[in-house]
């Protein structure tokens, strides 16, 4: 999930889906609420760190920020070096997720088809919107704190993708630059109000998963799966560069050559759309056609090799 989360368009609920945490990972997220008050005085740590499920959470913590250092220095390495076989990889894994998620629905039905298709619309949608300009207004960026962390816990759904589309991904990053290079307190308030954002939103969508997989849990199992084949346009492996924006400006630029991005400070601009290409028409580098699909192929097997592990366990 931390390698994930370095991804952009990857979502970490795509890694937890596929690795059998899902279910417990909203649970844990659920039974972080005022009632653990209560817990605290009738059992004291012991009962909140139960209530909470503290060794799941902390192995789980962990091992994510163990893969958001592997993937800030490793992934994002082969993503600048060789993008076309990590795309190929995570392409053949959510592909792969998604048959996955779609095998324990026991029967398919009318209405669990349209739910699969209504998921597919929202975010193949999601991948095609044009950002939008963003705003330093305070109710602003506790909206846009709930709904990134809500996407980043929906499978197929990246949640600096959404950042991105609601045009608050260069402010947030900005204030968080600004409060640790100069100090800034205005930045402070910023970061605060976004976090109570994230956490609003994360308590509260957690809720709203866990009741739809209780009540509705095949419903939601088709909604998830057309959520990842839809977030597969963002994916695709061949992708040229068709606007840019940078990162301390915020000015957009369209580029009439895609090859014209390598040009550019890797660190110093956000790619805002692209084009999904045929390897032949490539222009970002060499497609790696056949290193491409190769790794497509471990991403594909490797979902079920997971699957088979958690079987024996």
């Amino acid at each position: 999930m931390g390698v994930a989360e370095v991804i952009p368009g990857v979502s970490g609920g795509t890694i937890a889906f596929i690795t059998g945490i899902y279910e417990r990972l909203l649970n844990c997220i659920k039974a972080v609420n005022p009632s653990l008050i209560g817990t605290y005085k009738s059992d004291g740590v012991k009962g909140v760190w139960a209530a909470i499920d503290g060794s799941f959470l902390a192995k789980l913590l962990g091992g994510m920020l163990m893969g958001i250092i592997v993937g800030v220095f490793g992934v994002t390495y082969l993503l600048d070096k060789y993008p076309t076989p990590v795309w190929g990889f995570f392409f053949g894994l959510i592909i792969a997720s998604s048959i996955y998620i779609a095998k324990q629905i026991p029967s398919w039905s009318m209405g669990k088809w349209i739910a699969l298709v209504i998921g597919f619309t929202i975010a193949f949608g999601i991948t095609l919107i044009s950002p939008a300009e963003g705003s330093d207004n305070l109710f602003m960026v506790f909206i846009a704190g709930t709904i990134a962390i809500s996407a980043l816990i929906l499978p197929g759904i990246s949640g600096s993708f959404m950042l991105l589309l609601m045009g608050m991904y260069t402010i947030i990053v900005s204030a968080a630059r600004s409060l640790l290079a100069d100090h800034d307190m205005a930045s402070l308030t910023l970061l605060v109000v976004f976090a109570l954002g994230c956490l609003v939103g994360l308590t509260g969508f957690s809720r709203v998963l866990t009741w739809m997989l209780k009540e509705y849990k095949y419903i939601t199992f088709a909604v998830l799966t057309g959520f990842m084949l839809g977030s597969l346009n963002k994916i695709w492996p061949w992708r040229n560069i068709t606007e840019v924006m940078d990162k301390e400006s915020g000015v957009v630029t369209k580029l009439f050559e895609s090859k014209d991005a390598l040009a550019l400070p890797v660190d110093s601009f956000k790619i805002l759309t692209e084009a999904n290409v045929l390897p032949m028409a490539y222009e970002m580098g060499s497609p790696l056609t056949m290193v491409t699909l190769a790794s497509a192929i471990v991403g594909f097997i490797s979902v079920f090799l997971l699957e088979r592990a958690n079987q024996s366990n």
